[in-house]
């Protein structure tokens, strides 16, 4: 099937590349020259496993190509369109600034029959307001959002744990959820659930799982900041709740809290949203589940300063990790930064590494010091953070070896991923969060 990909971002490219892989053949269309440029050369704009590969893949195959050229989308049966609703600067809301741009591009384009279906974030009611300015030029619009986690988009793109279209009534709903589902037969067939809904259902799936989603980190977050007062330890409390199968145990890592470009922005949207529908107070609790996020970041800092005798002030300290997460370059939000940032306010000497977002982090926070290079980063630290759980810095680097390169002894944990017993019996003054 000939498929257009409206936005060449994070989703979009991931989205385009990854509908090539199973068959399909397909443009990707996005305004930023440089973008398309990256893309068509097979080289990805940002960090994601697996990315490049299928990228330079579809290219050659003939089956992928990006261009800055809407009229490339004529004669696409299905244009997916997967631009950025990031938060508006001074408030809370999503910006439907690209979303809006995107349609109104890609209407000269359609044809009576096509699928327009919108895979972004969008507060809800949405897809209804869309609806008219699709149906005039006879084609059908349908929400069907992503669900991808960072580090692993290709996977949860091509074997997603579910997938939902928000269709219309009537015939051309039937119509539109059966040419989806010839989209992702492939996954279909392997028995991922095809889930066929209304604009207004599709649109909460996902802002509402990720909701529950941060409220989860949040709650144990919370318990964390109740077992430092107690003397409990906060990872022995979520591997005892984890075993009840009602809640599980993922997401349930206490910490220094979440971050990236979908949760922070996607809770405070929908509470804005719900604002707007007259029912701010169903989801009144995101703010705290907001709140106590942000807390922990600070919490982080204080541990740094209490590990370090009550002062950072030109103290050597390393932060490992600047992307809110591992497998990823994605600071946005970053949690980790933010702790950075503040330490370097306080007077401290900062160093950040991290095995992907460096360039990222230095462009947006030219302040502080980057070293590519883990040992060289610890070398000389009176402490040291770990703010993203990459690898080799959790499981590959081992208190002796640190011993070997830092100045100082003080290790904080800010996302519990360290062993407590190892690094104390090294030496080492571990203090972890929500931890004794």
């Amino acid at each position: 099937m000939r498929i257009s990909v409206i936005g060449c971002g994070y989703l979009g490219a991931v989205h385009a590349a990854a509908m090539a892989s199973i068959g399909h053949e397909v443009v990707g269309i996005d305004v930023d020259e440089q973008k398309i440029s990256l893309l068509s050369a097979g080289e990805a704009p940002f960090f994601e496993p697996r990315l490049t590969d299928i990228l330079a893949e579809g290219i050659a195959s003939g089956r992928l190509m990006f261009t800055t050229e809407f009229a490339a989308a004529a004669g696409a049966t299905v244009h997916f369109v997967g631009v950025g609703t990031p938060q508006i600067q001074g408030g809370y809301a999503a910006d439907m600034t690209y979303v809006n741009a995107a349609i109104d591009a890609l209407l000269p384009h359609l044809s009576e029959g096509d699928i327009v279906a919108g895979k972004s974030t969008v507060p809800v009611g949405t897809a209804a307001s869309l609806e008219p300015r699709v149906s005039a030029v006879g084609a059908t619009l349908v929400w069907n959002p992503e669900f991808l986690r960072e580090g692993f988009a290709v996977q949860d793109t091509i074997d997603p744990d579910r997938l939902v279209a928000g269709v219309p009534a009537g015939r051309e709903g039937g119509r539109a959820a059966q040419v989806l589902r010839e989209v992702y037969h492939p996954s279909i067939a392997k028995g991922t659930p095809f889930i066929v809904t209304d604009y207004a259902t599709a649109e909460l799936v996902k802002v509402s799982a990720n909701a529950f989603l941060a409220t989860k980190i949040s709650f144990i977050n919370a318990m964390a900041e109740i077992a430092e007062v107690v003397g409990g330890d906060v990872t022995v409390l979520a591997d005892a709740l984890g075993h009840d199968v009602r809640i599980g145990r993922r997401f349930l890592g206490a910490g220094i809290g979440f971050g990236g470009g979908c949760l922070p922005k996607d809770i405070r949207a929908f509470s804005a949203r719900a604002e707007e529908l007259g029912r701010g107070e169903s989801v009144a609790f995101l703010r705290e589940v907001d709140e106590i996020n942000m807390r922990r970041r600070q919490r982080a800092v204080e541990l740094v300063v209490q590990g370090l005798g009550g002062s950072v002030y030109e103290k050597n300290v390393t932060v490992l990790g600047a992307a809110f997460k591992p497998y990823s370059d994605d600071i946005r939000d970053s949690p980790g930064l933010d702790v950075a940032v503040l330490l370097h306010g306080l007077g401290a000497r900062v160093t950040v590494t991290d095995p992907q977002a460096i360039p990222n982090a230095r462009r947006q926070h030219p302040q502080l010091t980057y070293v590519a290079d883990r040992d060289e980063a610890l070398t000389g630290a009176d402490a040291v953070i770990l703010v993203t759980e990459w690898d080799e810095y959790r499981r590959e680097l081992s208190p002796e070896h640190a011993s070997g390169l830092a100045a100082g002894r003080v290790i904080v944990d800010g996302r519990n991923g360290l062993d407590p017993a190892a690094w104390r019996a090294a030496g080492w003054t571990y203090l972890g969060m929500g931890r004794p």
